[in-house]
């Protein structure tokens, strides 16, 4: 208990600093390139104070020359560091605007390189995802959790739309990506940190190219809800 309670006083003091820095830095990095580049090394010292290894299958499906959309499936709070660090490509994450709100590291979030999604409904919600899908037409690959929340249980649960809607928008590449581990780090609602290992799977990439409309959307989901099933293991 007493290394847990360290590991996630680190994390926390960590995030905080690093977030500091990110502030900083961003009327410096129009590109976003530093910003990204700061939150790697965050993503890399946070997982070693943590004690968590990370392992990766299927690198070779990644395409830096071209945004892609990773759709993941969302286990613990670690997920996030586990993929900006395993992941070989200037992958940016997709959040709900609500964690703007957190001092310091959502204003991080705010005004730095990564995309923000208003999950209600009206004017600036429509806004948010034309921005979004802007962004990833313009090079910017990104990462979406297609759950929308952390499981509860360790098993995998249904998708939502809203990752297949913003994809099939884009019209680009999607890849599966499975994240195995680190639901037993870090449970939801748990904050006992053990250390250990997480494997990253990625799937080979599924073109979009003239696929859309909802019955484009549904059946993307299906593909990548069963290349990722095939992959997971039930935590």
């Amino acid at each position: 208990m007493i290394g847990s309670i360290f590991r996630f006083t680190a994390a926390v003091a960590l995030t905080f600093v690093n977030a500091i820095a990110a502030l900083v830095c961003i009327p410096f990095d129009r590109r976003g390139k530093l910003y990204h580049g700061i939150s790697r090394f965050w993503s890399r010292n946070v997982l070693r104070v943590c004690g968590v290894r990370v392992r990766v299958r299927g690198a070779e499906h990644i395409d830096r020359s071209r945004p892609t959309v990773y759709v993941s499936n969302h286990a613990s709070m670690l997920d996030i560091p586990v993929v900006v660090a395993g992941i070989a490509d200037d992958v940016r994450l997709i959040y709900k605007k609500e964690l703007e709100r957190i001092p310091l590291f959502g204003w991080g979030l705010k005004w730095g390189s990564y995309i923000g999604i208003d999950r209600g409904r009206g004017n600036r919600a429509v806004r948010s995802l034309e921005e979004a899908v802007a962004k990833i037409r313009g090079g910017t690959s990104v990462l979406l959790f297609a759950e929308g929340t952390r499981t509860s249980d360790g098993k995998l649960q249904p998708f939502k739309r809203g990752a297949f809607n913003l994809a099939t928008r884009a019209g680009v590449p999607v890849i599966p990506l499975t994240i195995n581990g680190s639901y037993g780090i870090v449970p939801k609602y748990s904050m006992r940190i053990r250390p250990g290992t997480v494997e990253l799977v990625l799937d080979p990439p599924i073109r979009l190219e003239g696929i859309t409309g909802r019955d484009a959307e549904l059946r993307l989901m299906e593909q990548v809800h069963a290349a990722i099933k095939r992959n997971y293991l039930d935590q």
